[in-house]
This record gives structure tokens, C-alpha cells and sequence, in this order.
């Protein structure tokens, strides 16, 4: 069984600031985890599909995610699908079986009426300024609750996963001499460069 108070000081570490998201990420991926069964990634062997978009609160809950479940963007196996919510899908790639996992709206409607939230961050405050006093109840609180009182977990179905296949091929461009992945090159006139030379004007 997969245990989230075991990567918080490495998930805080990663992430950089004290706050509730990051932390709730973690119980995300934990519940994921030990409903499919399964051990933090140490290749592709998971893949996590994450609802979240841009610019919007708690977005830090990806950090939680990719901490505890090994799914990161260098390795390629994470992703956004940018719908503005918090649902976490992840997928067993042996098994061909997925799970999706989304906190509970009433602990989410809970941290936006937070002084954390209504006093400090919707006002500007970076969250690293936040005094410990008023972020620190939050994060023990996700931390400490039960999974089922934190989290909804669907049921676990199979997920038919379409790949492409890693690119190990490369060049230097031509133009400005960078490492470019082969697939991403273009041909300039009588060149082979990368994207950004093709799109310059000559």
C-alpha cells in the first residue's frame, strides 16, 4: 500500500511552498494507486491523465501527482486534458485497467472559503508568504483525513491507451546548430532545420 505522509517532505521539497493542493494531489494519487494496485512509477509503466487547464487555483495538485505516482512530464507518461477540474484518471499500462479519482467537491468548496484562499492568495499573496499559522491546519487536515471522506474512486475499468512510439532520432539544425528530435525537424529550401528557424523570415 502506497502511503502519501511518506512523499510530502519530497513532494514540499519539489513543489516549493506550503499549501493545500500539492498536498491533496498527493491523497489523489494515493487513492489511484492503491486501488489499481500499484507501485510508484520508475518508467512508463503508469500513465496519469490529469483534467486540470491553466491559470486557475490549486493547479499545485499536479505536483502532488506527479510526486507520489512517478508519472512526470520528462518521462512523458502525464498529461492535461486543460477541462478546468481536478479528476485524476490514472492507468496500469501491464494491466490495461484505469481508475479515476477526484476529490470531493465539499473539501474543495471548503478550501476556497479558507482564509488561505479568501484572505491571502485570491488577493495576490504568493502562497510561499502565507503565514504557517493559516496554511498549516489546511495541509494537516488533508493529510490526516480519511481517503473516502477526501476523494471520490470510480470504478476501475479498462482503458484501451494509445501510444505513440519514443523518438530516438535527432539532427542539428542547420540554421541556428541546436539538437532537434527528428520528428519536429522541417526542410528550409535546402536545409533541414527545426521549428523555430522554419518559421523565421528570411
Amino acid at each position: 500500500m502506497i502511503n502519501s505522509k511518506e512523499y510530502y517532505e519530497a513532494g514540499l521539497a519539489f513543489h516549493g511552498h506550503k499549501c493545500p493542493a500539492m498536498p491533496l494531489g498527493l491523497r489523489t494519487g494515493e487513492a489511484a494507486m492503491n486501488t489499481l494496485g500499484v507501485s510508484r512509477a520508475k518508467d512508463g509503466e503508469l500513465v496519469a491523465i490529469l483534467e486540470l487547464g491553466e491559470n486557475h487555483c490549486a493547479t499545485c495538485f499536479a505536483d502532488g501527482v506527479q510526486m507520489i505516482t512517478g508519472c512526470t512530464f520528462g518521462k512523458g507518461n502525464i498529461s492535461k486534458t486543460n477541462q478546468g477540474k481536478w479528476g485524476l484518471t490514472l492507468i496500469n499500462k501491464k494491466s490495461g485497467k484505469a481508475v479515476r479519482v477526484v476529490p470531493k467537491t465539499e473539501i474543495m468548496m471548503a478550501s476556497k472559503q479558507s482564509d488561505f484562499m479568501q484572505k491571502y492568495r485570491s488577493k495576490g499573496v504568493p502562497a510561499s508568504e502565507v503565514p504557517e499559522e493559516v496554511v498549516a491546519p489546511l495541509i494537516k487536515k488533508v493529510m490526516e483525513a480519511p481517503c473516502d471522506i477526501l476523494v471520490t474512486v470510480g470504478p476501475v475499468v479498462t482503458y484501451d491507451l494509445k501510444e505513440s512510439k519514443h523518438s530516438y532520432n535527432g539532427f542539428a539544425c542547420e540554421e541556428c546548430g541546436e539538437m532537434t528530435v527528428m520528428e519536429y525537424g522541417r526542410i528550409k529550401g535546402d536545409k533541414k532545420v527545426c521549428m523555430a528557424c522554419a518559421d523565421k523570415v528570411l
